[in-house]
């Protein structure tokens, strides 16, 4: 068998009957593939991605012998139109403006539904390499100033750099103190030799 991925065929064949045994053990896609990156020491996007791979695999004859009588099947994936796209776009747009990451903005877009925020995700960063000048049209739309981004950093690298400072003060301040405590300690010390000398 041709690999997919990577995988053997032998690595296939053990990876179909894992998803097929945890399918009929009525565990979660998620889960499962959670479980075969740990068990298999793959990352869990790699395993899910080699898992819709294999399912849309299925003009292959070996992949359809591997699959025979597992009912295991991936549901078709539905294009976002460019209207849903667009809102997609905005709200994240519109959080991240706020300071929010964009993990976070597409957790609450997708309520929470993991697959749906990947989604999301994936749909956000696609435009964002392909099509600039689409998030900078909803940018603008939005009203949310072309550099919100820069600034951000900007004030992010400030507060950084403030803290930074503030600490190096703090210790600059504090080693000050012991080099002087250190200097009367060296000065009884000479002292007391000078004492027991006499």
């Amino acid at each position: 068998m041709n690999k997919i991925n990577g995988y053997t065929e032998d690595e296939a064949r053990a990876f179909v009957q894992y998803m097929y045994a945890g399918k009929r053990a009525g565990r979660t896609l998620s889960s499962l593939f959670e479980g075969y990156a740990k068990k298999s020491g793959r990352a869990k996007g790699s395993v899910r991605n080699y898992y819709y791979a294999l399912l849309r695999s299925t003009g292959n004859k070996e992949v359809k012998k591997l699959l025979r009588g597992t009912d295991l099947k991936a549901e078709p994936v539905r294009a976002f139109t460019d209207e849903e796209t667009d809102m997609i776009l905005r709200r994240i747009l519109t959080e991240k403006s706020k300071g929010i990451s964009v993990r976070r903005a597409v957790l609450e877009l997708a309520g929470g539904d993991d697959k749906l925020m990947l989604r999301y995700q994936n749909k956000y960063r696609n435009v964002l390499a392909k099509q600039p000048e689409r998030i900078q049209s909803i940018k603008r739309e939005c009203g949310i100033p072309e550099d919100e981004g820069k600034r951000q950093i900007e004030r992010e690298i400030d507060g950084l750099y403030d803290r930074l400072a503030s600490s190096l003060r703090e210790e600059n301040a504090r080693l000050k103190g012991e080099i002087e405590s250190l200097k009367g300690e060296n000065a009884r010390l000479k002292l007391q030799v000078k004492n027991l000398q006499s």
